[in-house]
């Protein structure tokens, strides 16, 4: 028996348990800019139509009497983590989809608490009495079913009225293609806009019209897997097991600026903050990171992303910055930067051992973003065919070079300067300290993870916080 847990309204209802007086009114949570995108917003704002992943100006046109707020990453995080608590309360086996879902495998939990909705029933107590927020249950044989079930549980948003959600929505293994077939295609998981308008072409409009085709029919139009996949699901097969969570695989931050930026000075000064911030949150988890990427999208969307790897592995904001700065320089700046981002990955032991030489060859490690490497719809951090840096530079090779040696003689000699930073931070706060870049007239302000991460605020420069790339 699996459930599927889904905070509702998750960002947006903790703005309003923070501030009361947002009860009731339409709140978007997300940058209130140009540029900025809705990352939640509260079902009295999803009556005018506003949804997660619209523009900000699209939500402000749908509903003008909308209270934008920025996001703060850290706090969500807070309340995840105790939302956490609870779900391994009721299982070990829990999968951590997002901050604010997870799926919870409670066969074994049966006999000790009950049948799946007597504990989707006692979650959502817990999370009312103990975060004083809301959830949806979904319960179910298969991921699929119980992913489902949750979003048949919620609050329903329309022109004229929310209705209140069912709360725990139990889907029994007799009645699956019952529940199944009546919704339509894209509520699949591997539809998306694409496959589904090449359903629609077909004449299949719901699930149960897949269920319905010819052995076979399906994967020839879209292709063996994706075919063999829908049709499975159609059946209500889903042999996915709830996988425990695994340890994160890239940290990092990244920000779209509120106007294009040329200046390399203002690039860099941007960058600082975010290796700071990155590598602040490496070691708090204990990590050090032999991947450096550093990623710019530029004003007409095209992208560049430049990685350097490291012989061992590094933790100390310096010696990182030293790497994504040489990286970041050799990006040719042919136009303004709309974004620009840093992930760090290849984890292992911070007391690893240090090469301080690196010969870079003729083939170096940096994967390139030229004219041939840009990609203007990828947003990840897969690495982009192309040039290498320096290839056409070899400055630029040279300066990789510097900076690898560079780094790794910080590395060598700057753990008790990182510790001693971590903990004056953990006392004081996180604007107690930190790299002399980062001062400006108002003082020293850090990154926090996930600040500015839905774009900028209305109105504003050039940000001074950031937003968090990678998945935990």
């Amino acid at each position: 028996m699996i459930l599927h847990v889904d905070m509702d309204a998750f960002f947006a209802s903790v703005e309003v348990l923070d501030d009361p007086s947002l009860t009731g009114q339409p709140v978007v949570v997300g940058g209130s800019g140009g540029r900025g995108v809705v990352a939640a917003c509260t079902y009295e704002a999803r009556m005018f139509g506003v949804h997660s992943a619209m523009p900000s100006s699209v939500a402000r046109r749908l509903c003008p009497s909308a209270v934008f707020v920025d996001g703060r990453y850290h706090r969500y995080m807070e309340v995840s983590t105790k939302l956490r608590g609870i779900l391994e309360s009721v299982t070990p086996l829990v999968e951590g989809i997002s901050l604010d879902e997870a799926f919870l495998d409670v066969t074994g939990a049966r006999q000790l608490l009950g049948d799946g909705p007597s504990i989707g029933a006692d979650i959502r107590r817990r999370v009312d009495e103990e975060l004083h927020l809301t959830c949806s249950v979904g319960v179910g044989r298969t991921k699929l079913m119980a992913k489902l079930a949750s979003k048949a549980a919620k609050p329903v948003a329309t022109r004229t009225e929310i209705r209140p959600g069912r709360g725990v929505v139990v889907v029994a293994p007799e009645r699956e293609l019952e529940f199944l077939h009546p919704l339509p295609v894209r509520a699949l998981w591997g539809v998306g806009p694409v496959t589904g308008r090449r359903l629609e072409a077909l004449g299949v409009r719901c699930v149960g019209d897949i269920a319905a085709l010819p052995a076979g029919s399906l994967e020839r139009y879209l292709g063996a897997a994706l075919g063999a996949h829908l049709t499975a699901l159609s059946l209500g097969e889903d042999p996915r097991p709830v996988v425990p969570d695994q340890a994160a695989k890239s940290i990092g931050h990244e920000e779209t600026f509120a106007t294009d930026l040329w200046d390399r000075d203002d690039l860099h000064r941007h960058l600082n903050r975010m290796v700071d911030a990155s590598t602040t949150n490496l070691r708090q988890s204990r990590l050090a990171a032999r991947t450096i990427s550093v990623k710019i999208r530029f004003a007409d969307f095209t992208m560049a992303t430049r990685s350097h790897s490291m012989d061992s592995p590094i933790d100390a904001s310096p010696a990182v910055g030293a790497v994504a700065a040489a990286l970041l320089d050799s990006v040719e700046l042919h136009q303004g930067v709309r974004l620009l981002g840093v992930s760090l990955s290849g984890f292992g032991d911070p007391d690893a051992g240090l090469q301080l030489s690196l010969d870079l060859g003729p083939a170096m490690s940096e994967q390139g973003g030229g004219a041939s490497g840009q990609n203007p719809s990828s947003g990840g951090w897969a690495p982009l065919d192309g040039e290498a840096a320096g290839a056409h530079d070899p400055a630029a090779g040279d300066r990789l070079a510097r900076a690898n040696d560079q780094a790794a003689r910080i590395q060598e000699s700057w753990g008790s300067v990182s510790a001693a930073i971590d903990a004056i931070r953990a006392r004081y706060g996180g604007s107690s300290v930190g790299p002399a870049s980062l001062v400006g007239p108002e003082g020293l302000r850090v990154r926090r993870r996930g600040e500015a991460q839905w774009g900028p605020a209305d109105d504003q420069g050039p940000p001074s916080n950031d937003g968090r790339a990678a998945t935990l």
